[in-house]
């Protein structure tokens, strides 16, 4: 009988029910103190002085791109490997994507690619970099030729789209601590979640007043705290045309329960790489990921193998057959020069991205999750090597 296993499954059993009765009894369901502690604690945990809890990490990376004042003609480079929340937050604002290539194995922008980026596009204004998978490209380097020092160099602003990436170290420091802004993923799949949600940090106090007001509207303060004070003031001026991200205190009731367990969960996920890795390793056909870091320091949100060509079976056809055992699967991702809107609108060409057309055309993401079993984990892997050994 085939066993049955999602390819991602949300891991509760904390104090979510505890904290969101507490919201309902509030009568507050909106944006409240629960979101505010939220905020402060995963500000204090990464190293941020300002954090900006959102309705998205979409909505974060927007609020981003605007508060450093991406306009309209703006390049800003962004890897083709990465789902489209990366790109499309520019063309909100007329900004024009600059798509670069990735590492073949780890599927992250090196210093060698982005540099030939700059090269071609010397007028970029900012880069988003993605932490693909849970692991942080090469940031600071004693040499100075990390990503973080190339951008400083060159006055590139640096947003760090770490949707994969919580929690993350870089030279035993959290992600969310380096750039000029980090914008985090709370969705149900993601290493912790709110059910939709996302945060915005940042170490610079103008860009996170600018995202905190455009975050409700353009509003030129908390407008809720007109419902929550002894305040007869009701009057309020809108600054700017803003948008509709606040994040609801019962999303940030359940993202203060899973913030709880963030690095429990980190470590059940990496027992599961550990038990891929170990079984893995002799199938002749795949490539495994590469951990450029200590294990410890991997979020490990993903854990994607590479079908190599010479494999009996193709990549879609493995799919299927994990699918009738009973297993789940995914890919991250059909690239974004192979996207429609993107390969029309910029003239993209598959030859122009050689290791993400090699990493796109055998990737599987197999499933890692905390409460995934070892016996779960153990029918995995025979399967896997039943089709491909």
């Amino acid at each position: 009988m085939p066993m049955k296993i999602p390819f991602a499954k949300i891991s509760l059993g904390g104090k979510e029910l505890k904290y969101i009765k507490e919201v309902l009894k509030s009568g507050w369901l909106t944006t409240s103190s629960k979101t505010l502690l939220f905020e402060k604690l995963f500000a204090e945990y990464v190293g941020a002085r300002y954090s900006c809890a959102v309705n998205s990490c979409t909505a974060a990376l927007h609020l981003a791109v605007e508060s450093v004042g991406i306009k309209a003609g703006d390049k800003v480079i962004v890897p083709s490997m990465t789902f489209t929340a990366t790109a499309e937050i520019l063309r909100y604002m007329g900004a024009d994507p600059i798509f670069i290539d990735v590492e073949y194995g780890t599927s992250l922008v090196s210093s060698p690619i982005l540099n030939e980026a700059i090269e071609k596009n010397p007028d970029a204004k900012a880069l988003i970099l993605v932490h693909y998978g849970g692991q942080s490209p090469i940031l600071t380097t004693s040499s100075g030729d990390g990503i973080l020092d190339i951008c400083r160099k060159k006055s590139i602003i640096l947003i760090e789209d770490a949707a994969h990436a919580f929690p993350t170290r870089y030279n035993n420091r959290l992600i969310g601590s380096f750039g000029d802004i980090t914008c985090f993923s709370f969705y149900a799949n993601k290493t912790i979640t709110t059910g939709e949600g996302g945060m915005l940090v940042t170490n610079d106090e103008t860009i996170y007043k600018r995202a905190k007001m455009m975050r409700l509207h353009g509003i030129n303060h908390d407008i809720w705290e007109r419902f929550t004070t002894n305040s007869s003031s009701w009057e309020y001026d809108i600054l700017a045309p803003g948008f509709k991200y606040n994040m609801p205190d019962i999303s940030a009731a359940i993202g203060l329960a899973q913030f709880e367990k963030a690095e429990y969960f980190r470590a059940q996920r990496q027992r599961c790489a550990a038990y891929y890795f170990k079984e893995l390793k002799n199938v002749k056909v795949i490539d495994l990921p590469v951990c450029i870091c200590p294990m410890e320091y991997h979020s490990w949100h993903l854990f994607p193998i590479i079908i190599k060509p010479e494999a009996r079976v193709s990549r879609d056809e493995f799919i299927q057959l994990m699918t009738d055992v009973g297993i789940g699967t995914s890919v991250h991702y059909k690239p974004l020069h192979r996207m429609s809107y993107y390969r029309e609108t910029y003239n993209l060409k598959p030859d122009d991205f050689p290791n993400t057309e090699k990493i796109w055309k055998g990737t599987v993401s197999l499933p890692i999750y905390p409460g995934l079993k070892e016996s779960e984990i153990k029918y995995i892997c025979n399967n896997i090597k039943r089709f491909l050994s």
